[in-house]
């Protein structure tokens, strides 16, 4: 593969590029120069608020390459990277012609609000179609004026003129440069910045986290107030904004409350802050139900919502839930806009800062990965803090019959659901191991972890071979998880009222929710004892064979202890074994579920659960 890379190549385009971006065809622009030709290709809304269609309606990562040195490139490459890798200098040429000829503007905003990192971004949009303005016009709406605080210049050349067949992103991470081309989604942009600020941040010892933040103050068992921060881990389309900008149900006029900061990334630091992005407003999927996520709907109906590709009929009605166009419609909606009614009042529920603080300034910390499953997932997990680890390390959901039927039900594991990680992913999983289990250590008692499923239980799918090819058939649909169940067991979690019990997967499930019945979403409800053998045998060895992937990248020995052990929860089967590739100078090793030596030992999940929803202080982790 490395022979396909040509490092003077991108050297040369970037000693090229830079002399180019002061040009005479290059606009500089800010938002309110923008305004007036965006709108131009705009309809409006009932709401007073604007919408537009692009061509492309999502982000086109199977055609995303990263282009540099191996310290950043993708572990494995489809056969399509490879033929873009392969002739990116020519396409990074034509690139510098586009950039001496055809209009662009350029657009200059600022990410955080912190005084120690804010990458500024700059943003070139090709205007040769007029269309194009609403894409740096929507962008610059996520984004702040640029201040005087430090950071890192990014660039993002757009161009979705290019001809569709050369249709690409060109990743230059070393050199912070993104490039898209032939497209006119303007996620991209948002995307490429947000993914070139988390390899910064990386690499100045923080980690970019794909997650939503939040304060929540509630009362405890004790009446007594308590102010958590937590990170909503979520792969797009799982729940991850929903529940960043939730409020809960909480007793706000007891105190309690919800105060959201971001809903897509962060940078975490060493002593649990976490470092906002986006100032200005969030880039969310429309699919919003009005009674059941209040804040979030009223944030969408405001005037000042900038939609892409949201149903708007002839008469400006603008339907949220109207897929038929588009599965993906988006909204850049402003953070500040988020409230609810209590009683007669409007109540802003966003919080005053993008940022959470650390641990010293806050009762506590919750780590909570949501999954979005349908078969035998329980719809809460409380996890030890190694388990807490291997949540991130697998970020594990499904594919539905909505984005991908020919892959329904099938899983997909993405490291910290985060499918914007430049380099290894066992560097970031490290990383985060090493930050959380740090945090464990200095803060006893305040760091919690959690999985949620926001899918059902019950689904089952089957496979037929028909005229020689394998189809899916959708035979039974899942119980969904009710939004307002969720929202209890979120909200008990935080004021630690929730009962666990262990449960089939070794971790804590999810037994007791006030005002709530769980019984019949038990899965044998729903399944013989054969069946959900079956689905927990098939879970562990994904995990199984995704771990040996993430591995061979490098990977901590106790998180691979932890791996290995967690797979003990297999229903004894002897034609099955797990054997690591540990990191160079590390040590790997196997582990066969139901063998004599692996029911000797003593399970994590033995050693560390207590019962009724009570984490003990977990024990000092070893040194590296």
């Amino acid at each position: 593969m490395a022979d396909i890379f040509d490092l003077d190549a991108y050297k040369r385009f970037t000693d090229n590029l830079y002399p180019l971006l002061s040009g005479k065809n290059i606009k500089r622009v800010n938002l309110e120069d923008l305004r007036e030709p965006a709108l131009k290709t705009a309809t409006r809304t009932k709401f007073g608020s604007y919408g537009w269609r692009a061509a492309v309606s999502s982000r086109i990562a199977p055609k995303t390459v990263y282009l540099g040195s191996p310290y950043i490139r993708q572990p494995k490459l489809t056969d399509l990277q490879k033929n873009i890798v392969a002739n990116a200098p020519e396409e990074l040429h034509s690139v510098l012609h586009l950039m001496r000829t055809i209009p662009f503007v350029h657009l200059r905003m600022q990410i955080g609000n912190n005084p120690e990192f804010n990458p500024i971004c700059n943003l070139y949009v090709s205007v040769a179609d007029a269309k194009n303005y609403r894409i740096a016009y929507m962008w610059g709406h996520t984004m702040r004026k640029v201040g005087k605080e430090p950071g890192p210049e990014i660039t993002m050349i757009h161009i979705p003129e290019e001809h569709n067949i050369r249709q690409q992103v060109l990743v230059l991470p070393e050199h912070n440069i993104n490039i898209a081309l032939g497209t006119d989604y303007m996620g991209e942009d948002k995307k490429g910045f947000l993914r070139q600020s988390m390899w910064c941040a990386d690499e100045l010892g923080m980690l970019g986290l794909h997650a939503g933040t939040k304060i929540v103050t509630v009362r405890d068992p004790h009446g007594e107030l308590r102010r958590y921060g937590v990170f909503m881990f979520g792969l797009t389309a799982t729940g991850k904004s929903t529940w960043s900008c939730h409020h809960l149900g909480l007793d706000y006029k007891a105190g309690e409350g919800t105060q959201v900061a971001q809903d897509d990334i962060v940078f975490l630091k060493k002593d649990g802050s976490a470092l906002g992005s986006e100032d200005g407003g969030f880039f969310v999927k429309t699919d919003v139900d009005a009674t059941l996520q209040e804040a979030l709907y009223n944030a969408l109906t405001d005037k000042s919502a900038l939609f892409e590709n949201v149903m708007i009929d002839s008469e400006g009605n603008a339907d949220f839930l109207d897929e038929t166009l588009c599965a993906n419609g988006r909204s850049v909606m402003k953070r500040k806009k988020l409230w609810i009614k209590v009683g007669r009042k409007k109540l802003d529920i966003s919080g005053e800062s993008i940022n959470l603080p650390s641990l010293d300034e806050l009762d506590g910390v919750i780590f909570a990965f949501i999954t979005r499953r349908n078969t035998i997932m329980p719809f809460a997990q409380e996890l030890t803090p190694e388990q807490g680890v291997l949540a991130y390390l697998w970020g594990e959901s499904t594919h539905s019959f909505a984005s991908q039927p020919a892959k329904a039900g099938e899983s997909v594991r993405i490291v910290g659901t985060d499918p914007f990680i430049i380099g290894s992913r066992g560097r970031k999983v490290n990383r985060f191991h090493d930050i959380v289990m740090h945090l464990v250590e200095q803060y006893p008692g305040k760091v919690r972890f959690f999985q949620y499923n926001t899918g059902g239980l019950g689904e089952i799918i089957e496979e037929r071979e028909e005229d020689g090819v394998k189809q899916k058939h959708f035979i039974k649909k899942a119980e969904r998880v009710p939004l307002n169940l969720m929202a209890a067991i979120q909200r008990g979690d935080l004021k630690r009222i929730n009962g666990y019990e262990k449960g089939m997967f070794g971790t804590g499930q999810i037994a007791r929710v006030e005002g709530e019945d769980l019984s019949k979403y038990d899965p044998r409800n729903f399944y013989s004892q054969e069946e959900i053998d079956q689905y927990l045998s098939d879970i562990v060895e994904g995990r199984m064979k995704f771990t040996e992937t993430i591995a061979d990248e490098g990977l901590h020995e106790e998180i691979i202890e932890a791996a290995e052990k967690s797979f003990r929860i297999m229903p004894k089967r002897k034609d099955k074994a797990f054997v690591s590739t540990p990191p160079e100078g590390g040590k790997g090793g196997s582990a066969a579920p139901g063998g004599e030596k692996e029911e000797a030992e003593e399970s994590p999940v033995e050693r560390f659960w207590k019962p009724a929803g009570r984490m003990p202080a977990p024990p000092r982790h070893r040194n590296r």
